[in-house]
């Protein structure tokens, strides 16, 4: 476990990867700071789905993009990030998650993310919408991009 990794959100990503977007600075700023920190950088599957679903339809700041462009981009991510896969031990973390907090819905996404750092071991998310993660923060910490 690297106590000083992060784990990266979708919206961080999107935001990060669209000059129009409204955060576009604060995420890429963060994402260069964590670099220059020497801090391990994580993704998972489940981001990168979210990646690809998110940039394909139209965004208040962004067309959609190309799926050439999506695929692009991807692959960049699987290159400079670490990537987590789902695994059995996410899925076992996800049910005690859901148990845990009675989760359902739209909310078993952040779950499984959440899930996701606890199987790979790390510590920190860095994300926009750190209300949608306030209720796990006694197995994680939170960093926002503001």
């Amino acid at each position: 476990m690297d106590d000083n990794a992060l784990f990266v959100d979708t919206n961080v990503l999107v935001y990060a990867n669209i000059g129009e977007a409204p955060l576009h600075t604060q995420a890429l700023g963060k994402l260069k700071v964590a670099r220059q920190q020497g801090r391990a950088l994580w993704i998972s599957r489940q981001i990168l789905r979210e990646f690809a679903a998110v940039r394909s339809r139209p965004q208040p700041f962004a067309h959609a993009a190309t799926p050439e462009i999506i695929v692009q981009r991807l692959r960049y991510f699987e290159e400079h990030f670490e990537v987590a896969d789902d695994t059995g031990a996410v899925a076992e973390h996800l049910q005690a998650l859901m148990t845990d907090f009675s989760i359902g819905g739209k909310q078993v996404h952040d779950a499984n993310i959440v899930a996701t750092m606890m199987a790979v071991g790390v510590p920190a998310l860095l994300t926009h919408n750190v209300t949608d993660f306030k209720r796990f923060e006694n197995y994680i910490s939170i960093e926002s991009i503001t």
